[in-house]
């Protein structure tokens, strides 16, 4: 009988680390310290061994409003290689949710999870806003939905702007439910206050999600967006899927 070697705890624990980066997003050697209950030194060789498998990244945190004096602190996210270990049992485990939803539930459900689920990128958004109300709305949706998991910039576009979002933590899932890319372009019109349309998205096949935002005056004073009951958008409902 051959032996099998033991686990070793260093990756036990390494993928701790990654875990925690999934669940809770960019984080600082730091933050991750003080979660997981590891010295920063221990945390740090973690990370450093996960950047040499390139299973994470790195990128200055950023600080809205003044800074204080030194450099910002790096924080640390995973690449599309470190969220691979993960990927699988979680989009099929939130699949089979929203199927179970859709069918006990209906549609409307499924929506309403969708609307729930975006309403947690508004708070983002606000507070951006609120510590820089230089910025304009553009910018801070960007900012936000970087911070939000995704992996976002815009570009010039004729008669507006491009919202390219190059990494998308739901696509698996947005595939079998397209209420979910629905809701987030309805919710990116309601915080610019103007026109936006999907021209392509991860989850249905294109490298890129791609919104066009039509030319409006993007730093409008701030208005929060708390009660979304005032939008004057009005969503077309989702057709009822067959059980």
């Amino acid at each position: 009988m051959k032996n099998v070697p033991a686990p070793d705890p260093e990756d036990s624990t390494r993928r701790r680390v990654a875990e925690s980066i999934l669940r809770e997003g960019p984080s600082t050697a730091r933050e991750l310290a003080e979660r997981l209950g590891l010295t920063s030194a221990a945390v740090r060789r973690h990370l450093t061994a996960l950047d040499e498998r390139g299973e994470v990244d790195s990128r200055e945190q950023r600080v809205y409003g003044p800074r204080g004096r030194g450099r910002p602190a790096r924080v640390f996210f995973l690449t599309d290689r470190g969220r691979t270990g993960f990927h699988q049992a979680y989009d099929q485990l939130a699949i089979q949710a929203l199927e179970y939803l859709a069918k006990t539930e209906g549609s409307v459900a499924v929506r309403r999870f969708a609307e729930e689920r975006m309403s947690q990128l508004v708070p983002y958004f606000e507070r951006i806003r609120a510590d820089d109300p230089e910025i304009d709305k553009l910018e801070a949706l960007t900012l936000a939905l970087n911070e939000f998991g995704y992996v976002a910039n815009r570009r010039p576009a004729p008669l507006g702007e491009q919202l390219c979002q190059h990494h998308c933590p739901v696509a698996q899932v947005a595939a079998h439910f397209p209420e979910l890319c629905q809701v987030e372009t309805e919710v990116f019109g309601e915080l610019l206050g103007t026109d936006v349309r999907r021209l392509a998205t991860i989850a249905h096949g294109d490298g890129v999600c791609t919104t066009h935002v039509s030319a409006p005056n993007f730093a409008d004073d701030f208005v929060s967006t708390g009660d979304r009951s005032e939008t004057t958008q009005n969503p077309e409902p989702v057709k009822e899927r067959n059980s």
